[in-house]
């Protein structure tokens, strides 16, 4: 059995037991931390952003930049890393951003980002983890 199929049929207990309260919050249930809270948010080291749920690559430092918005933001994620939902919560339409792997909620996806992309990935601090380059 696969890693992928593995974690998708992971119980919500099972879930519970692997992450933290916080992650599990904005990983399985879709919540979202507070702005400019994340560990994350600051970060500028070189490495790669993976995914906390499953460990899945996500985002390469050099596409994070500063968007003022209060979360780590990217404008743009490795290939086939990321799915897109549409989300209708809250009286909004966005574009859900979730891992690709285990589909856990990674945040937003907007289109007010930089070139190349013209995309800012709003990504939850939480729902990741940092991986330096050696």
């Amino acid at each position: 059995m696969s890693e992928k199929r593995s974690l998708s049929d992971l119980s919500d207990d099972e879930w519970r037991d692997r992450l933290s309260e916080e992650e599990y919050n904005i990983l399985r249930e879709r919540g979202t931390e507070p702005k400019f809270s994340g560990d994350l948010l600051e970060n500028t080291e070189d490495g790669t952003y993976a995914c906390a749920g499953c460990g899945a690559p996500l985002f390469a430092s050099d596409t994070k930049f500063s968007s003022k918005s209060g979360w780590p933001s990217f404008y743009d994620a490795i290939e086939d890393a990321v799915v897109f939902e549409t989300d209708t919560r809250h009286g909004m339409t966005r574009t859900e951003v979730s891992c690709a792997r285990c589909d856990g909620h990674l945040g937003h996806v907007f289109e007010d980002g930089p070139d190349p992309t013209g995309e800012r990935y709003c990504i939850n601090s939480v729902a990741l983890e940092f991986d330096p380059e050696d």
